[in-house]
């Protein structure tokens, strides 16, 4: 027989908390754009662990749901980014993100 070992849901959020904070320094701190886009992921990653972790507190699939919907987001961010990110490479030679201050329209 079998036992089941469960998380305490406090450890499950500070994780996602923890994972959120590196996610946004990594944001402010990082000046290239895909490490930047990197950071973001952290940080939506974070958002979806934390959902996973409340419906599986209360047995719902809602947390899950979330998650999917999170994933969704980050998959149209990241295609949407990463085109940015080609025009801006070719453009100014650079990924910096202050380069792209020059950007006219």
């Amino acid at each position: 027989m079998t036992t089941a070992i469960s998380i305490p849901l406090e450890h499950v959020f500070f994780l996602a908390i923890i994972l959120f904070l590196i996610g946004a320094f990594g944001v402010l701190v990082r000046r290239n754009i895909i490490f930047m886009l990197l950071s973001l992921e952290i940080m939506m990653n974070a958002c979806g662990l934390a959902f996973v972790a409340a419906g599986a507190r209360w047995a719902e699939p809602d947390g899950q749901i979330m998650f999917m919907f999170i994933l969704a987001l980050a998959a149209a961010e990241v295609a949407v980014a990463l085109g940015l990110v080609v025009q801006l490479a070719r453009r100014f030679e650079t990924l910096d993100i202050d380069r792209a201050e020059e950007l006219n329209g």
